[in-house]
């Protein structure tokens, strides 16, 4: 499948009423660029471009050996790095596409690649690229870089590689620290020099996506590491608003308890 053929797949899928819809999420990107295909479409889509790639590479392996293995196919290539793409869909296909890649070294090199082209909460949210895992170390290193990035989805990204994947056995306190840091620096202007490099150069809306991040990674925090993420909320260690929503999508949570609900609340 080629990069046109890929489009042409997408445009065929077309629902104009989700369309409507969803660019009702999407306030902060032009409703044109916006095909309006629903998700699990999306993700076949997505999975058949890259299982086209793969019988590619097979076939390329068959023939002149292993070395071949390794080579992502032309088609892939071309569509991975003809940036930026011209539709939303075309950006959800495409993290969608790399977050199958097996090979650890690719895959956060065409992550790193893409993170400077997102513009909205939705392309960055859903998406596990597991073969990051591989190298632990390194994963939570890049994720410490994107949190400290001056684009707003880069750090939502980060966000939520810590919740997808380091809230479980692979918890550690640092990570809450780390996360609370954002929002300690989020509308720290007192540094005119660094505000004009930082986070607080992007637009309100974006910012407001950040924050959002934030809370949702607390409240999740308080589902599966509730003696660990608790503390910043008693403490009221957030800002206010991130505090508030904070408590808010934990109480919407049914991981959490009824006896933890009315600590929570007592704390609004």
């Amino acid at each position: 499948m080629t990069h046109a053929e890929l489009v042409k797949s997408l445009l065929e899928n077309q629902d104009l009423k989700y369309r409507d819809f969803h660019a009702s999420l999407l306030p902060n990107i032009d409703k044109k660029s916006i095909i309006g295909v629903r998700v699990p479409v999306m993700r076949k889509i997505a999975k058949e471009f890259m299982d086209s790639a793969a019988k590619c590479v097979a076939g390329a392996k068959s023939a002149v050996g292993k070395s071949a293995a390794k080579t992502m196919p032309k088609d892939v290539a071309n569509f991975l790095d003809k940036l930026p793409h011209k539709y939303f869909e075309e950006n959800q296909v495409h993290l969608l596409a790399v977050e199958k890649i097996k090979d650890a070294d690719e895959c956060l090199r065409r992550i790193e690649q893409f993170l400077p082209y997102i513009n909205n909460w939705a392309v960055c949210d859903g998406k596990s690229p597991k073969a990051l895992l591989k190298d632990e170390a390194r994963f939570l290193a890049r994720i410490k870089a994107w949190l400290k990035s001056s684009k707003p989805y880069t750090v939502r990204f980060g966000v939520n590689m810590l919740m997808n994947f380091f809230l479980d056995e692979r918890f550690d306190k640092k990570h809450l620290e780390m996360v609370a840091a954002i929002d300690e620096n989020l509308f720290d202007d007192s540094d005119t020099g660094a505000a004009k490099s930082s986070i607080n150069a992007a637009r309100p809306t974006d910012r407001y996506y950040v924050q959002m991040v934030i809370a949702w990674y607390f409240a999740t925090a308080l589902a599966k590491q509730w003696d660990s993420a608790f503390p910043y909320v008693k403490n009221r260690k957030l800002s206010p608003w991130i505090h508030a929503k904070t408590i808010q999508k934990a109480c919407e949570s049914y991981r959490i308890t009824d006896e933890q609900k009315k600590v929570l609340r007592a704390l609004k």
